[in-house]
């Protein structure tokens, strides 16, 4: 019977390859590997058969159909399997699966698991299911009809159901390990998004009220110089007073954009470095540090974790930091010296590192070190001579003093004013990056994969068990063969297979001998090579030794069941059958356990990989900070001092200076206004492209249909915050399996219709009506978007509908560009 083979992946070592590389070319590896074994083992059923060219030819040419399908469009990320293709697709496999059974019986039963599997992932969830196990159900009773056997037609029934649930999780999830990796761009784009608009928000109100009243008072002083000196010369102390605050309060806000946390960087390391596939060992003794320290610490964890993931082969890295009395250290050590190269081809990584951390009296070294390893260390006083952690005493000194030529802004961190400002924190929109009970779609992803490595490796194990309860041993032979198969079983799930477990560890390598124990006893016992599960042994052995150890070992597990079947009497297809469900069985065991663990590292991943590129986009508005009001204020604040000692004795000169701080604080406040502007306005073009890349990453069947239409800026503005805003409240609240985004203009009107067959947002409207200023429901990114679209002659609408769908519209006069 062609179907006795159980499908099978593989896990990676230590080779330090990337992940989100590494899981697209295993799949296709292991997927391609799987799917041939299964092809083999039908083609050698075939030709035990008849050996004829007549008999053989059909069944070939319906076995290449099969894998060009299933390789070329059903396990194909990149394919539209949902699409009219994708049904084509599933008859012609229906057909190569199901005639031949006419002519090859037996010999053919099994292969309809490609077919059950292909309808999971074309067709509709219910309606899959169904077809799936119609089809498993309907491949046990024509073996029951052909040998008679229950046992047979049972082993077939699970086997059908085995191959399926591989064919589908093997596709689906090298589907999401690439849909998450996209993602992860998407939601970093995101989270960028939300702070800009924080800052650009935050920027207007803490600048845009003390450059106004800067302008408004250098106007008045202006005019009363001639004729109120006493007056103007109070209105000027005045736009002193507001000048230095205002720089005060920009230094302060910089310095919280400029400053990292330590903290967030180490977790971000451990993250990444772990979906990298480099195991990670993080020590931290470094206890409170003052910033600037924090941040340099955190600088040099940045440069060190970058250049091991852009050089380096690597696959062990240890992150320690620690202190003493006197200073604190940070030492990052990997494996991968053999790419790393020269420390000096690194670019200008090091040599900045090198300088930012002498600044502070500190040294930095970057070398290969014993046993071909890679080390980046970084030492730094903690006190110099009265002055400030790791600040030299006169930079500390001239730093509290006051501000001179921008240079020391970073030393202002103590500004607590403006309670509204959430300096340290992180961006808060509505995007939940991190875990929490609402965030629905990213943790699909690892529960698929739970559920269909248990259920395969359990159906391994039933087929197991139908093979010790058809061979002939006593009572007591019977049950100590079951009992070797449950016990192999419940150390894959219960341990080799769960990300968390340390599998490399003493306790896993006395395990997997635990495991080669209850693989081999039965089979010498009762001298029986079809008793046990030696593929799951093979697969642990991949999943827990380096590549250099594990591979050879997997080999000679394949190798001494082949041969154990050889020895025991077993003829040709036996001995390849021992061959092949074993390598077969190895490989799904490794693929399922492994791709599981990457896209659950990958899912972990997304939070600091967005939280690294908000980070960088704090660092550019600290820029901006400088590069926008820097000069602009410290000249407002040096020339109101200039005119207030000169209102006395050189009034001419002393109105020309109130002309220029006039000048100064209108182009400071225009650019204010300017930045602010640009910073806030999204873009509907990359709010469509993030809402499929989202969408699609938790699984969620999107739909886009979105006519051709000229729309002038404020238009395009308002309808990505509505997209913006429709799509974060899916995510958030709704249980949504399908979404349709549409945008239509029609005679005067432009309307943008969000909808999804979720629950109904908490809070949302009852139903389906109009939401205005007045009665708006929901959150206030509701409320907000009601404002705005009201203000721009439209309405907004959100609520259930008839057909128990959430729709969020919006209805816009159309203004065409």
């Amino acid at each position: 019977m062609a179907g006795r083979l159980a499908p099978v992946p593989a896990r990676e070592d230590d080779s330090g390859s990337r992940a989100a590389g590494l899981a697209p070319r295993l799949a296709l590896l292991v997927v391609t590997v799987v799917f041939a074994g299964f092809v083999v083992n039908a083609f050698q059923y075939v030709v035990a058969t008849r050996a004829t060219l007549g008999h053989i030819a059909p069944a070939a040419f319906c076995l290449v159909v099969m894998m060009v399908l299933q390789l070329g469009l059903f396990s194909n990320p990149r394919a539209d399997v949902r699409g009219r293709w994708g049904r084509v697709a599933l008859l012609a496999q229906a057909a190569v699966a199901l005639v031949p059974l006419a002519s090859y019986g037996r010999g053919w039963t099994g292969m309809q698991g490609f077919l059950a599997g292909d309808a999971l992932l074309v067709l509709r969830p219910l309606a899959g299911w169904l077809v799936f196990g119609v089809i498993a159900l309907v491949t046990g009773l024509v073996q029951y009809e052909i040998s008679g056997v229950p046992a047979e037609a049972v082993y077939i029934t699970n086997l059908t159901a085995v191959i399926g649930l591989v064919v589908y999780g093997l596709s689906r999830l090298r589907s999401l390990v690439r849909e998450l990796d996209d993602a992860r761009s998407g939601l970093a784009d995101l989270a960028v998004a939300r702070e800009r608009l924080r800052f650009a928000r935050d920027l207007h109100d803490l600048l845009g009220f003390s450059l106004s009243a800067v302008t408004l008072k250098a106007d008045l002083a202006r005019r009363l110089l001639p004729r109120d000196t006493s007056r103007a010369r109070r209105e000027l102390a005045e736009i002193l007073g507001i000048s230095r605050q205002a720089l005060s309060d920009v230094r302060a806000v910089a310095s919280s954009y400029r400053e990292l946390s330590l903290d967030d960087e180490l977790a971000s390391a451990r993250s990444v470095l772990a979906a990298a596939e480099v195991a990670v060992t993080v020590t931290y003794e470094g206890g409170d540090l003052p910033p600037r320290i924090r941040t340099v610490l955190a600088t040099v964890l940045r440069e060190g974790v970058t250049n091991l993931l852009r050089h380096s082969g690597a696959g062990r890295c240890g992150v320690t930091v620690a202190r003493d009395e006197r200073t604190v250290s940070i030492e990052i050590v990997n494996d991968g010296v053999r790419g790393m190269g020269d420390p000096g081809d690194h670019g200008d990584g090091i040599g900045n590192l090198r300088s930012r951390v002498e600044a502070l009296g500190g040294t930095l070294t970057a070398a290969v070190g014993p046993e071909e390893t890679y080390r980046l260390h970084a030492v730094i006083p903690l006190r110099d001579e009265g002055g400030e952690g790791g600040v030299p005493a006169a930079a500390s000194r001239h730093e509290r003093r006051g501000w001179s030529g921008w240079s020391g802004w970073s030393g202002w961190s103590g500004w607590s004013g403006w309670s509204g400002w959430s300096l340290q924190g992180r961006w808060s929109g509505g995007w939940s990056v991190r875990g929490g009970s609402r965030e629905r779609g990213p943790a699909m992803a690892p529960r698929l994969g739970l559920a269909v490595a248990t259920a395969v490796f359990t159906g391994y194990a039933v087929n197991a068990t139908v093979f010790v309860a058809v061979a002939r041993m006593s009572p007591a032979g019977t049950f100590v063969a079951g009992a070797c198969v449950l016990v192999s079983l419940g150390l894959v799930l219960g341990f080799f297979s769960r990300p968390a477990s340390r599998v490399r560890s003493p306790l896993g390598y006395a395990l997997l001998a635990a495991q080669a124990v209850v693989t081999y006893l039965p089979v010498a016992l009762f001298e029986n090579p079809y008793l046990g599960l030696p593929g799951l042994l093979a697969g642990s052995l991949l999943l827990t030794l380096p590549t250099r150890f594990g591979l050879p070992l997997f080999l000679a597990v394949v190798v001494s069941v082949g041969g154990a079947h050889f020895l025991l009497g077993g003829d040709s297809i036996g001995v390849t059958y021992g061959f092949l469900v074993t390598v077969n069985h190895g490989l799904v065991v490794f693929a399922l356990s492994r791709l599981r663990s990457m896209v659950q590292d990958l899912h972990d991943a997304r939070a600091g990989l967005a939280d690294l590129a908000v980070t960088r986009e704090r660092l550019r508005f600290a820029r901006d900070l400088h590069d926008l009001l820097g000069l602009s204020l410290s000249a407002v604040t040096l020339k109101s001092e200039l005119t207030h000692r000169l209102m006395d004795r050189d009034p001419s000169r002393a109105r020309r200076e109130l002309a220029e701080i006039l000048d100064i604080s209108r182009r400071a406040l225009s650019d204010v206004r300017a930045v602010a502007s640009s910073y806030r306005e999204p873009s509907l073009d990359d709010e469509i492209a993030s809402a499929r890349a989202l969408l699609d990453a938790v699984d969620i069947d999107v739909t886009l249909r979105l006519e051709p239409c000229a729309l002038t800026p404020d238009v395009r503005t308002t309808l990505a915050m509505v997209l913006r805003e429709g799509v974060a409240n899916l995510l958030r609240h709704s249980g949504a399996e399908s979404c349709e985004i549409t945008l239509t203009c029609r005679d005067d009107r432009l309307t943008m219709r969000i909808v999804n067959d979720g629950l109904l947002p908490a809070g949302g409207a009852a139903d389906d009506r109009p939401v205005t200023p007045a009665n708006g429901s929901g959150g206030s990114g509701i409320r907000d978007l009601t404002v705005r679209v009201s203000a721009m002659g439209g309405t907004l609408r959100a609520g259930t509908t008839a057909d128990d769908t959430y729709r969020l519209q919006a209805e816009l006069p159309l203004t065409r560009a």
